[in-house]
């Protein structure tokens, strides 16, 4: 054995003791949860709901860090880059499938990230203000139909589940509709309910109390079946789209490369958090459905979700400026 290779085994063995008890002692000061949407989206909603419980049973602070812009991707970009020690996490919306395909980022999800738990799905609705002459989505396709690219529909931002998802509406039904692409659901939703915009999709999380009002009309949502948080509005797959299936989503990923202890220690935490039985109900009562995965099934659903959308941005194609 040369110099170099016993200066190097000796490295390691020197190195190991101190990995080691860096993972014992994790966390020993606060931890960064990065979401990358600004306050008001439904992201920041649920992050803030399981935070605190996450904190409690990991013992430290647990700070989220706003980080919106770029359809998420400015934040998911600083959560790639950040040093895989377990003190800097992502909690990702479901743009961070389908921005692979819609911009050119610097990193690769499944590359970058390592999952840690599917937290939650729900549906998406299609609302229409309570203005408009719109009593169901058949009005809409109609009136579609009769005047092409005169009808707009607000979403989250361009390439978001809520834009790729009515755009394969539009294809599957020969109508159009004219896309009106916010900076988050947040400011999204002030002119739905201001009536700025006649459509709006999204997350039933931002606007289940303007449904509950009378504001925004359900017209169809993206589940399947009918689901439990819009009771009496119809899946698009029960009005002539059969088979049209397209969840909204939330998960907690973690920066590939993050210690396996670490990262198993996070899961434990983040699904005990989501199993106190009060994290759940105020979840579930803001329109969704808390899942609370193993990171197997997580990534699996990421990679299904990537290939899925990814294939309609490049049908239909969609682009950052679309």
């Amino acid at each position: 054995m040369n110099r170099r290779s016993m200066l190097a085994l000796a490295a390691t063995g020197l190195a190991t003791p101190r990995l080691l008890r860096a993972q014992e002692a994790w966390p020993d000061r606060p931890i960064r949860l990065i979401v990358p949407w600004p306050p008001g989206g439904s992201t920041d909603t649920i992050a803030r709901l399981f935070q605190p419980k996450l904190a409690e049973i990991l013992g430290k602070p647990v700070i989220i860090d706003n980080r919106g812009g770029a359809a998420g991707s400015i934040g998911a970009i600083e959560a790639a880059r950040a040093a895989p020690d377990g003190y800097t996490w992502m909690f990702a919306y479901d743009n961070e499938a389908t921005n692979q395909t819609l911009l050119r980022l610097p990193y690769r999800t499944l590359e970058a990230f390592v999952p840690v738990s599917l937290v939650a799905t729900g549906p998406l609705a299609l609302v229409a203000h309570s203005s408009t002459p719109y009593r169901s989505f058949q009005d809409v396709v109609a009136a579609a139909k009769k005047a092409p690219d005169t009808i707009s529909f607000a979403s989250s931002g361009v390439g978001g589940l809520a834009h790729v998802s009515t755009t394969l509406l539009q294809q599957q039904g020969g109508f159009n509709l004219v896309h009106v692409p916010y900076r988050g659901g947040g400011p999204a939703v002030q002119d739905a309910v201001a009536g700025q915009v006649p459509l709006f999709m999204s997350n039933v999380v931002i606007i289940s109390q303007h449904i509950r009002a009378g504001t925004l009309r359900p017209l169809g949502v993206t589940t399947l079946k009918e689901s439990r948080h819009v009771p009496g509005t119809a899946s698009f797959a029960e009005q002539g789209f059969p088979g049209f299936d397209a969840p909204t989503w939330w998960a907690f990923l973690g920066r590939a490369g993050t210690p396996e202890p670490i990262r198993k220690r996070m899961q434990d935490a983040l699904v005990q958090a989501l199993a106190d039985a009060d994290v759940r109900t105020r979840i579930e009562e803001q329109g969704c459905d808390v899942r609370a995965t193993g990171p197997e099934e997580c990534g699996r659903f990421l990679g299904r979700e990537i290939e899925r959308w990814g294939q309609v941005i490049r049908d239909n194609k969609i682009s950052a400026d679309s």
